[in-house]
């Protein structure tokens, strides 16, 4: 299993627009992917999941990925975060 834990740095946290984004590229690989955010895991192939998290900014989320591609997975949704200035 690949994870890496972020901060969220985008002022509105992680609403609609970059949620669509971060299914989409997850959608892309064969690994299970999930979003841990206070205590709680979802599916990030869900976009109901990631938006019942309510993840604010300042927030430290945490991605992981377990599956053939996992490594790929991760580092592909590292960079959406990255070049969709949600954190760092």
């Amino acid at each position: 299993m690949a994870e890496q834990t972020v901060k969220i740095t985008a002022k509105d946290g992680v609403h609609a627009r970059p949620a669509t984004v971060l299914v989409q590229e997850a959608g892309k690989y064969e690994a299970d992917v999930t979003l841990d955010y206070n205590g709680k895991s979802v599916n990030l192939k869900s976009i109901m999941g990631i938006m019942s998290l309510g993840i604010p900014s300042g927030a430290e989320v945490t991605f992981k990925a377990e599956g053939s591609d996992e490594d790929a997975a991760l580092k592909a949704i590292i960079d959406v975060v990255k070049n969709q200035e949600l954190g760092e």
